[in-house]
């Protein structure tokens, strides 16, 4: 409309609306591709939260900020500012009420110069002493008063937010018979709480009587309790953070401004909160140091601050087992830390929601891992970067896309069934929908009209993939792409390949059978060992299992065998340097697989002379065959090798 002026600024209402989803696969592919670079699966699912999408707003930088305050708060002042406070007005009344008897000649200034003389060194003895006295000067008489009014007011205003205005009326009796009421009022309620009673009416009742004193208007008794527990904590934690002296000298002060009818509230008041939330750090000092004095509503407002950071702190390290963001409370990031911190926590929470909502990553005790979906992409990459290499090489193209087929067809056909991979029969398919539709045209197709041609099944293979898990393979940067080799080989027979069966066996001191979710999740095992023999006992077991298949081993190793299993309690034993025992063990299995006639070839990683030796002895012997590839090139050639071993004797 002509004339009207606008003006754009910054989103100020929550996260911008505007801002470009996120990139879900991407985040999931970096977690990937810091695995297959021999990083740790549950590490790189952590780092993804903890960088941040786009390397920005992540959980470092919240934990950094989070920590800078709570550094700059452990700063903010001394503690003692509630007794040096109540010393300066003690000294100040003195010194008035000293110069008032000084201008008396009456026997009563003399003895209450006396009295004043005689006060104990202690602030707070010296203030109860004094609670009988009468001043003869007004100007002292309210500098007194001012000690106990100004304690009493930090003391309930700290505690309670709504009582600024009824804290500083205190001194009247009626005030404090109606705040003495209101915390009676408040421990029945409590107590009824802690029985498990049902206090729906009495909280309603409650707040009817005394609502103008709670201004955060709590719903129920759980977020009274939380309120008021959170800053009795703090003040019990401003007590522990201070000197023996200074704790006793506070806890006069205090009991001499409430008067024993508050004090005795309050402290019941303590008890209850403190059995209700036991969770809370009660009796946790803290070294908070400063220039500025600090008054009791201000030092435990720091400290209340402090407990407040080290519970986001917690929350947002993430390493307890089952922690997720939701149990970060965005309120109180958005109090401590700012409105653009909780947007970030938001976006994160979302990010993580997002991954599980379409199936990339899943949750089990120990935190977040990926999903077979998850799994499949990563390994699909996996063999991509392999044939990517075959294609480059002078072995020529190995992507081959008619791989997989079912077999050779038989001439008959049956209904399709999930999960067949068997050629479609085109003709039967289109007669079922005429028959079931008509001869209308386009032909409408429904599931049930598919027909898969029956086949023969191909000679398959038999393959054990033997990858070394010991720690030196992590510690030579042989860990990344090991695991690569592994699960592009494991992707090729699945989507490729499946009339093959492949074991993939990882060996340590022992050896065990590992899954494709197993093998991206593994970890470097740090007991020193290389038992081949087991490795190569399971992998017999497997073949075993398919005897009417193409044998093939395939073992992927970095160090000669220093471990086999006792035959007498099957105990994993392991020396340095290798005893002939582990030796005539190892070669033992060899020979077995040799008897079957399986093809067992190795993969040796470095330049170590004694496992050159044992591997080409076992070569030799078994008539397979040694392979010395650069870490780049490992899954180029375990891959070639699969596909040339799994053709045989064919």
């Amino acid at each position: 409309m002509a004339g009207n002026r606008f003006r754009y600024g910054q989103w100020r209402d929550g996260p911008d609306p505007l801002a470009p989803p996120y990139d879900v696969r991407a985040a999931v592919d970096a977690v990937g591709a810091e695995m297959l670079a021999g990083g740790s699966l549950r590490k790189a699912l952590r780092d993804l939260l903890r960088r941040g999408p786009q390397g920005r707003g992540g959980l470092d930088d919240l934990v950094a900020r989070a920590r800078r305050l709570r550094r700059e708060t452990l700063r903010r002042g001394d503690l003692d500012g509630a007794v040096t406070r109540a010393r300066a007005l003690l000294d100040q009344a003195l010194a008035a009420e000293r110069d008032e008897l000084r201008g008396r000649t009456d026997e009563a200034a003399r003895f209450a110069e006396a009295v004043l003389g005689n006060l104990p060194r202690s602030t707070a003895r010296a203030v109860q002493d004094l609670s009988g006295y009468s001043w003869a000067s007004a100007e002292a008489r309210q500098a007194y008063q001012r000690i106990l009014d100004g304690l009493r007011g930090d003391v309930l205003e700290q505690r309670f937010a709504g009582l600024r205005a009824a804290a500083r009326a205190a001194a009247d009796p009626a005030a404090q018979r109606q705040l003495a009421e209101m915390m009676r009022d408040l421990n029945d309620l409590l107590a009824q709480h802690a029985r498990s009673e049902d206090t729906t009416d009495a909280f309603a009742e409650f707040m009817r009587r005394h609502g103008e004193f709670f201004p955060e208007r709590p719903r129920d008794v759980d977020e009274l309790v939380d309120v008021l527990a959170r800053r009795a904590a703090a003040g019990e934690r401003l007590m522990r953070s201070l000197s023996d002296r200074q704790r006793e000298e506070l806890a006069g002060l205090m009991r001499q401004s409430l008067g024993d009818r508050l004090a005795g509230e309050l402290s019941a008041l303590d008890a209850n909160l403190r059995a209700l939330r036991p969770d809370l750090s009660w009796n946790r000092g803290e070294r908070v140091r400063g220039e500025q004095s600090l008054g009791y509503g201000e030092a435990a407002d720091a400290l209340g601050e402090i407990a407040e950071l080290d519970e986001l702190l917690d929350a947002l390290d993430q390493d307890q087992p089952g922690a997720t963001l939701d149990d970060v409370d965005v309120d109180a990031v958005s109090r401590t830390l700012g409105r653009d911190a909780a947007d970030d926590v938001r976006r994160l929470r979302e990010l993580e929601r997002e991954l599980r909502r379409q199936g990339w990553v899943t949750r089990d005790s120990d935190g977040l891992t990926l999903s077979p979906k998850a799994l499949r992409r990563l390994a699909g990459t996996a063999l991509r970067r392999v044939f990517a290499d075959l294609t480059a090489g002078p072995r020529g193209q190995h992507d081959l896309r008619s791989a997989g087929a079912a077999g050779e067809v038989s001439g008959a056909s049956r209904p399709w069934e999930y999960g067949d991979e068997q050629p479609l029969d085109v003709v039967r398919t289109l007669s079922r929908a005429v028959r079931r539709a008509g001869p209308t045209v386009p032909v409408q197709l429904a599931p049930a009209d598919f027909e898969v041609m029956e086949t023969e099944r191909r000679a398959s293979a038999a393959v054990a993939l033997c990858v070394d898990l010991s720690y030196s393979m992590i510690s030579q940067g042989r860990w990344g792409p090991m695991k690569q080799t592994a699960l592009a080989l494991s992707h090729l027979v699945a989507t490729r390949f499946p009339q093959d069966a492949l074991q993939i066996v990882g060996f340590g001191r022992e050896a065990a059978p590992l899954t494709q979710a197993e093998l991206a999740a593994v970890e470097p095992d740090l007991q020193q060992g290389t038992n081949l023999q087991h490795a190569l006992r399971l992998a017999g077991r497997h073949l075993r299992r398919h005897p009417g298949a193409e044998p093939v081993v395939l073992v992927v190793t970095d160090g000669e065998p220093t471990a086999h299993l006792d035959p007498d309690d099957g105990e994993a034993y392991f020396h340095w340097p290798p005893l002939p025992e582990t030796i005539e063990a190892t070669i033992r299995e060899v020979d077995r697989l040799s008897r079957a006639g399986a093809t067992l070839n190795l993969f040796m990683l470095g330049d170590d002379q004694g496992l050159r030796r044992f591997v080409d002895a076992v070569a030799r012997r078994s008539r397979g065959r040694v392979f010395t590839p650069d870490l780049d090139d490992l899954g180029e050639y375990v891959v070639s090798d699969y596909l040339r071993a799994r053709r045989g004797r064919r």
